[in-house]
C-alpha cells in the first residue's frame, strides 16, 4: 500500500510539472510563429518585388525585411535553403497578391514561382493621356504615371484605345510602345484614304478626337464630322464644348484633345454631308441638329432651358 501511495504522489507531482512544460512549449511555439512565421503587419498587398540577377540570399532577405515582406531574415533564409538552393535564386519580378506566411513566400522564391500573369487592361475610346496614366497606375504596380505623362507629351491622339495585355512588371516605355504600335497598325490601312481626303493625318486625328468626345453614338459620328469640317471650310469657329478654346479661336485645336477610336477616325476621314451647320446635346445626351443659327436658338430654348 505504501509503495502505491508513493507512486500516486509521484504522478501527482509530475502532472503539474508536465503542464508547465507543455505551457512553455506552447508559448514558445506561439512566439516563434508570431515573430518569425506570420507576415508582417505592413505587408503590402498586390506588390511587385524585384530580385536582381546574381543577388545573394542575404541581400534578398535584407530587402524583403526592409519592404515588410518578412519578419525574420533567419527563418526566410533557412526555408529558402531547405526548399531550394541559396546560390540559385531565380532573378526577376515576383508578384505577391496578398500577405503570406514565410513558408509560402520562401518556397515561391526558392522555386522561382513569380506569379506574374498578364493583366487585361482596356482603354476606353476618348481617354486622354492623363486618364490613361491613371488607369495604368492603378493596374500596374511599377507604373509611374508622372513618367508616362512626361514621355507621352506629344503623343496625345496617337495612343490607340483598345484592350491590351501587360505583365504587372511592365514599364511606362513598354506601355507607350504597345499603344503606339497599335495606332500604327490601325492607321496604316487608312493612309491612302487620308491622303485622298485632302487633310493631314494630324488634322484627321485632331478632328477625330473631337468627334469622339462629341458624338453620342455611332450614327452621330459621321454627321458631326460633316458639320465640323463644313464650319472649318466656312471659317466659322467650331465652338465645341469638348475643346473650349474653339469658342475663342477659329480652326482646329493645335493638337488632339484625346485618343480617338477607329470609328471616329473613319468618320473624320469620311464626313457625312448634310444641310446642318449646328448641333447640341439635350439633357439626355440626344443630339439635335439645326440648319441655321435661328433654328439652333430654337433648339437651345427647347432642349436646354
Amino acid at each position: 500500500m505504501e509503495e502505491n501511495q508513493e507512486f500516486s504522489n509521484e504522478l501527482e507531482t509530475k502532472k503539474p510539472r508536465r503542464d508547465i512544460y507543455l505551457l512553455i512549449i506552447f508559448i514558445f511555439l506561439f512566439l516563434f510563429y508570431f515573430f518569425m512565421i506570420v507576415p508582417p503587419k505592413g505587408f503590402p498587398k498586390e506588390t511587385m518585388q524585384r530580385i536582381e540577377e546574381g543577388a545573394s540570399l542575404r541581400s534578398i532577405s535584407r530587402v524583403f525585411k526592409e519592404n515588410h515582406l518578412i519578419k525574420s531574415r533567419l527563418a526566410f533564409e533557412t526555408l529558402v535553403m531547405l526548399y531550394g538552393d541559396e546560390k540559385k535564386v531565380i532573378a526577376g519580378y515576383y508578384f505577391f497578391e496578398h500577405p503570406m506566411e514565410v513558408f509560402t513566400l520562401a518556397r515561391r522564391i526558392a522555386l522561382g514561382k513569380r506569379n506574374v500573369e498578364s493583366l487585361k487592361i482596356t482603354i476606353p475610346e476618348g481617354f486622354d493621356r492623363a486618364q490613361i496614366a491613371d488607369l495604368f497606375s492603378i493596374r500596374l504596380p511599377l507604373f509611374d504615371k508622372n513618367i508616362f505623362l512626361e514621355k507621352s507629351g506629344d503623343l496625345e491622339g496617337y495612343l490607340f484605345p483598345d484592350t491590351y495585355f501587360f505583365l504587372p512588371e511592365s514599364s511606362e516605355e513598354t506601355v507607350l510602345e504597345s499603344l503606339q504600335e497599335n495606332y500604327e497598325e490601325k492607321i496604316t490601312p487608312l493612309k491612302s484614304a487620308i491622303a485622298e481626303s485632302g487633310q493631314s493625318e494630324k488634322d484627321i486625328i485632331t478632328m477625330a478626337s473631337i468627334i469622339e468626345r462629341e458624338a453620342s453614338g455611332e450614327e452621330d459620328r459621321g454627321m458631326i464630322s460633316g458639320i465640323l469640317w463644313k464650319r472649318l471650310k466656312l471659317g466659322v469657329a467650331l465652338q465645341v464644348d469638348s475643346a473650349p478654346e474653339t469658342y475663342k479661336e477659329r480652326g482646329l485645336p493645335i493638337r488632339p484633345i484625346a485618343n480617338p477610336g477607329l470609328s471616329s477616325i473613319e468618320a473624320s476621314i469620311s464626313p457625312v454631308e448634310s444641310k446642318y451647320l449646328y448641333y447640341l446635346h439635350d439633357g439626355g445626351g440626344v443630339i439635335h441638329y439645326a440648319r441655321s443659327y435661328g433654328e439652333h436658338k430654337t433648339n437651345i430654348a427647347k432642349y436646354l432651358k
